[in-house]
């Protein structure tokens, strides 16, 4: 007598892992930089190119960038999703919006949290500045910052975001 079985398609096997980082010095300046409540990236001598955060070395030229450069709060979305699903553990509850954002004076994005603004609003080329959490909770990381909210600032042409001025 055979019996036929449900066939198995899936199952959830959730995973947490811990493991140590080691940063490398052109990053450890950056986090002990954002511990003192500042964006800092590093110029390229040969492209001026800004990468925040520092790689130790320009991605297009190959040479290391040694050259700390301090840049402001503001920076420009450069794309950006609105996230529907839950993350496990995650306190931030959705629909939120995570944005690529090109720091002023930087030519690499990074990630951040866009707020105080209708998802539905948030657009490229918008003008956004850092909203830092109270300094007694600064630690080395970019959680630093709670999110980017929009300025009062005409969106940035789509075509200049992250170029060069001169270029």
């Amino acid at each position: 007598m055979s019996e036929e079985k449900e066939m198995i398609t899936g199952m959830e096997a959730p995973m947490y892992l811990t493991y140590n980082f080691t940063a490398g010095g052109a990053t450890t300046r950056f986090l002990a930089e954002l511990r003192n409540g500042k964006l800092v990236g590093q110029e390229c001598p040969k492209c001026q190119h800004v990468y925040i955060p520092p790689r130790g070395s320009c991605a297009a030229c190959g040479v290391p960038t040694v050259r700390e450069v301090e840049l402001t709060n503001k920076a420009t979305v450069q794309s950006f999703t609105i996230v529907y699903i839950p993350i496990p553990n995650n306190p931030i509850k959705p629909p939120y919006v995570i944005a690529n954002l090109m720091a002023d004076g930087a030519h690499q994005s990074f990630l951040h949290l866009i707020s105080d603004v209708d998802n539905a609003d948030v657009r490229i080329g918008m003008r956004v500045e850092a909203i830092w959490k109270a300094e007694e909770e600064w630690t080395h990381a970019m959680e630093n910052i709670q999110y980017f909210r929009p300025l009062d600032e005409p969106d940035m042409p789509i075509d200049e975001i992250g170029r060069l001025k001169n270029a």
